[in-house]
Parts: structure tokens; C-alpha cells; sequence
């Protein structure tokens, strides 16, 4: 029976950052069971930065599987073909709010829930982490930190570069205690989430000194935990 809803969510680093790094993205491909599976990649957040596209095409090139990217500011094509015929479909990073705006106009949002529904890998770094999640922690804007109602495929929130950006723990934690954001999951970069039909599955390491954390709120008090990682 084909494995239904598998999300993948990375808080930080992979091919963006270094095209040679390629652990969470063979990882990813592995899950598919396929020995060459199609890979898509929406650059959307990034507004379709050439050089995000051009990393994405140097790593997955090298690895098994067919890659291809769909853009929205150039002539889109019919998504829902390429979406079908996808096994992954990986998230690159930016600016999730105008992602999501972009996404909802052209009914990408629905085909991804169908495109889980059925079974497919959804995965993504950044913004595309944790535009899955009810609630993403996000920099869209200049000022601070926000939280962002998101796709809703996972409950809870999530916040990437956890370890990474100094503001990152204590706004997680001041929003938590705001009652702005619900209980969730915080992803340092070089760390990844691994759900499965909308349950944790495991926690991922493919930098030295990168983790997950569980965080919630308790009687007012934040309780952080780590989880156990599965170094790759």
C-alpha cells in the first residue's frame, strides 16, 4: 500500500548554501522507494532567484532522479500536470507570506494538499519548511519576527535557522508565552523534521551540532526539548 502524506521540513543549509552538500537531499530521494524519481522545485519564495535555480540543477543533476522547476513571473505552465507527475516537490526559501500569496492565486495550495493526499514527498528548507505547518515563524518582514497562518498540512508551528539567528530562540519563545503560536517544532540549520501522515516520524542531522527542538508552553513556562537525531 503507497505510503500516504510524507513531509520533509529543513530549517536551514543543504544545496542553497553549498550545491556539493547533498545528505538531506539523497535522503529525500530516498524515501520515494523510485530509482530515478521526479524532483520539482518551486523557487517561489526566493522570487525565482537564477542562482537558487542554478544550485538546484548543479546538485540534483549529480544525485538519481529527474529535476525540473516551475516558475509563476515568467509563463506558468499547466501545474497540475507537473504537479501529478512529481514524486517530490522541494520548497526553496525566502519570503513565505508572498509564496503563500502567489501560491493561493494560482490554486497551487490545493493541488499540493491533493499531491500529499496521494502519497507524494513534500519538503523544503526555510519558508519551504514551514509553509506545511498551521503556523510558520517568519522574517517576510523587515521589522521582526512574525507568526503566519500557513498551508495547514501539519498542526502546529515551526520556525527554522533556529540556532543560526541570534533573535531566532527568544521571539520563539516571547510568542509562545504571547499566546500568538501554538506548541511546535524549532529546526536549527543542517536539521530537518521528518513527518509521516501528519505524525512525527524522526528528527535529521546532516550539519555536525544541528537540532531539533520540541517547544511548548507549560504552567508559563517554555519547555524545550531535543530530540534525538538521526545523523545522516
Amino acid at each position: 500500500m503507497e505510503q500516504a502524506g510524507q513531509i520533509i521540513a529543513i530549517g536551514g543549509g543543504g544545496f542553497g548554501r553549498n550545491p556539493k552538500h547533498n545528505k538531506i537531499e539523497k535522503y529525500i530521494l530516498g524515501q520515494t522507494g523510485k530509482d530515478k524519481p521526479n524532483v520539482v522545485f518551486l523557487p517561489t519564495a526566493s522570487a525565482e532567484d537564477e542562482s537558487y535555480i542554478v544550485n538546484f540543477y548543479s546538485c540534483f543533476s549529480k544525485l538519481d532522479c529527474s529535476p525540473s522547476h516551475i516558475t509563476f513571473f515568467q509563463r506558468t505552465p499547466r501545474l497540475d500536470s507537473i504537479i501529478n507527475q512529481a514524486d517530490v516537490i522541494y520548497v526553496g526559501g525566502g519570503n513565505t507570506k508572498s509564496m503563500l500569496a502567489v501560491w493561493r492565486e494560482w490554486k497551487l495550495d490545493k493541488l499540493l494538499l491533493k499531491a500529499y493526499n496521494k502519497g507524494k514527498i513534500l519538503s523544503g528548507v526555510s519558508a519551504g519548511a514551514i509553509c506545511w505547518f498551521q503556523q510558520g515563524i517568519t522574517d517576510s518582514w523587515v521589522s521582526n519576527l512574525n507568526v503566519l497562518d500557513c498551508l495547514g498540512f501539519l498542526k502546529g508551528m515551526a520556525c527554522p535557522h533556529y540556532q543560526e539567528e541570534a533573535d531566532r530562540r527568544p521571539s520563539v519563545h516571547e510568542i509562545l508565552k504571547n499566546g500568538k503560536a501554538t506548541t511546535g517544532y524549532a529546526i536549527d540549520g543542517g536539521a530537518a523534521v521528518h513527518f509521516k501522515n501528519g505524525n512525527y516520524f524522526k528528527s535529521l542531522q546532516f550539519y555536525p551540532d544541528s537540532f531539533v527542538y520540541h517547544v511548548s508552553m507549560m504552567n508559563g513556562n517554555i519547555i524545550e526539548k531535543r530530540m534525538e537525531t538521526n545523523q545522516l
